[in-house]
């Protein structure tokens, strides 16, 4: 099963340099592949998502990656996606993102992924974006949410300022970041699939999801000053535990907490 999912990858980055036609596999070979966990497909994914939207358009690769049903995470709440990308024009200058982080269930059903992003307007940030695998064995995302962050902001622009041109001695490399994979553990055969206990939300709007296999669970609140959070949780070790938490202020910038 190693082999498949490196011969999978292999396929999904050939695809995202606009190689060859896929070779086609199997029955049996397919569908033991789409039961497996395999972050670094939905890396493959997100790195096309985000290249999409540079040489295509931001909101036309919003739209080609979009799974039913999804939603966006905006200040007032969530709100549909494909309503909402339908009366979209493509920017000049598109957002471009990179992710850092990847969880996924452990059938490979359900993955978050979290990144930081770059806005044309000069400002970085961080963004959770859920991914859905479709019958194809594609992951298409189903939840999105991103804000500006004032501490990555100011450190992306400090580390990218130029060298004195006075000062010929200085080199100024950019370091690519390294994408962090967790997997959850699968639960026991039988075992029912209960969600992840989440604390009082205290009447506020909130919703979520859990994997197919019980291993994964996410969930958005909404609250009514405008404050907007995202949670995750795996299993790990016969117990839930926190994977990912993210919060955003109600003036819409990532709250250090």
């Amino acid at each position: 099963m190693k082999r498949a999912i490196a011969i999978l990858l292999g396929l999904a980055l050939v695809g995202c340099a606009g190689g060859p036609p896929p070779v086609r596999y199997s029955d049996g070979f397919m569908r033991d592949v789409r039961n497996t966990a395999n972050p670094s497909t939905v890396a493959a994914t997100e790195i096309a998502f985000s290249r999409a939207a540079r040489e295509d358009g931001q909101w036309t690769a919003f739209r080609r990656f979009l799974a039913d049903g999804g939603v966006i995470h905006g200040r007032n709440g969530v709100i549909d996606a494909a309503g909402f990308l339908a009366g979209q024009s493509d920017p000049a200058v598109p957002v471009q993102w990179t992710p850092l982080a990847i969880w996924s269930s452990c059938d490979g059903q359900l993955a978050v992924t979290q990144g930081k992003f770059a806005d044309p307007d000069g400002s970085w940030g961080f963004y959770v974006t859920v991914w859905e695998r479709q019958r194809d064995g594609t992951y298409r995302w189903t939840y999105d949410m991103g804000a500006p962050d004032t501490a990555l902001t100011e450190r992306e622009t400090r580390d990218r300022e130029p060298p004195p041109e006075d000062d010929e001695s200085v080199i100024v490399v950019q370091a690519i970041p390294m994408i962090q994979g967790e997997v959850a553990d699968c639960r026991a055969e039988g075992s029912s699939p209960t969600g992840a206990a989440w604390p009082d939300t205290n009447g506020a709007a909130s919703g979520g999801a859990l994997s197919r296999d019980g291993s994964l669970a996410w969930r958005w609140v909404q609250g009514a000053d405008g404050r907007r959070m995202f949670a995750a949780q795996q299993w790990r070790g016969g117990v839930w535990e926190p994977a990912l938490d993210f919060a955003v202020t109600a003036d819409g910038r990532v709250d250090p907490q």
